[in-house]
């Protein structure tokens, strides 16, 4: 062979390969290739977000190291090897509290091409689909309560006035030590109204106004209400993609989740800490689609913003039931504020999840992206 021959079998191998890159990293499910001693030899970019950590970092690591112990996907890696095979586990619980206290993942591991040493594993996590599904019931629930709103609404706050308006005519004429009583009856009035008026939220099925929103605008002006306010003793740090699509929605009501979210993260991290943040991020994640309740359209979320806190964490028999009505980790509070926000979300064709652990909880919402009338996105 002479050189010039050469040259171009090797310009058509690196070709050859750099596609084969190319196509892995286009996947949307983590790919790891396996070399002979379990070290990580190469991964594509869903497997360095799954891991949050580079390609370079993931090669010094091997495979135990990177999976709890005792792991059953090191013993599939080395019996797929070792039968020359593809082998399969399915429901594989691989979290780690770098990745997160509860990863579910489907696992595929089959030899890599002709060599007898290297293997592919890739994951398929679980947990995506069984979030949507609770999604979904959160939805239900929120349904649910929606007529009892609007019942409460009419059945309650009509005797609630009367109530409130003979307290008052009773002040006029009362002791000192009964216009106590008194007011402590005026002031109850007014706490059962303003929960009737929040499940009057629930109940306003009137459709919205929606337009493309910029939801860098939207986070933007929610940090400076909160830095003004209720978040004065902690630290915004803000990890945007300055090149993200806009969003289908009202701009109201994505400042009333955002601001509900935050809200909660800065009252989880107490008013009190020293070293108190709240990571405000956006990205643009494709490969999650959800089917639409009602019919085979399969809808793209692709727009990904989270609201992250270092405080203490959701206590574990919560995280599922956080977005139900009257579940809540404050003594005072109702229950319904992360209720309203799921409903707000689920209008406009979204999800929204809680992952907590302590000092790193995450409240993230995937939405789809405004879609022009001539379908450019």
């Amino acid at each position: 062979m002479n050189i010039a021959s050469f040259s171009r079998n090797r310009r058509r191998e690196a070709g050859a390969a750099g596609r084969g890159d190319a196509i892995l990293n286009v996947l949307p499910l983590p790919v790891l290739l396996i070399d002979s001693d379990n070290q990580v030899a190469e991964a594509n970019s869903a497997a360095e977000s799954f891991f949050e950590m580079s390609r370079p970092t993931l090669q010094r690591y091997g495979l135990a190291d990177l999976l709890p112990f005792g792991s059953p996907v090191v013993n599939l890696v080395d019996e797929a090897r070792r039968r020359g095979g593809s082998m399969n586990e399915y429901r594989v619980d691989i979290g780690t509290p770098r990745i997160g206290s509860e990863r579910i993942v489907d696992v595929f591991v089959a030899p890599a091409g002709d060599s007898e040493s290297q293997v592919v594993l890739m994951l398929q996590e679980r947990t995506i689909a069984e979030k949507i599904d609770r999604q979904l019931t959160h939805r239900g629930a929120v349904r649910s309560i929606s007529a009892l709103g609007s019942m409460l609404a009419h059945e309650i706050k009509n005797p609630l006035s009367g109530i409130r308006g003979a307290a008052q005519l009773l002040e006029m004429s009362a002791t000192d030590e009964d216009r106590k009583l008194t007011s402590l009856i005026c002031d109850e009035t007014d706490r059962i109204v303003k929960l009737v008026d929040r499940f009057e939220d629930f109940a306003d099925g009137r459709p919205v106004e929606r337009e493309p929103v910029n939801i860098h605008a939207v986070l933007e002006h929610v940090k400076r209400l909160a830095a003004s306010g209720f978040a004065r003793n902690v630290r915004f740090i803000e990890t945007y993609d300055p090149s993200l699509p806009p969003v289908m929605g009202n701009r109201d009501q994505l400042i009333q989740v955002f601001l509900n979210l935050v809200k909660n993260a800065a009252e989880a991290i107490g008013p009190d800490a020293v070293d108190g943040e709240i990571e405000l991020t956006t990205a643009f994640r494709p490969g999650v689609r959800i089917t639409v309740p009602g019919s085979r359209e399969r809808v793209s979320l692709p727009l990904e913003f989270c609201v992250r806190d270092n405080g203490p964490g959701v206590p574990d028999d919560l995280v599922r039931h956080l977005f139900d009505p009257f579940v809540t980790t404050k003594q005072s509070g109702s229950g319904l504020g992360l209720a309203l926000v799921a409903k707000i979300v689920g209008d406009h064709g979204g999800v929204i999840e809680c992952d907590s652990l302590p000092r790193r909880t995450t409240f993230r919402v995937l939405m789809p992206m405004h879609v022009a009338r001539d379908g450019r996105a």
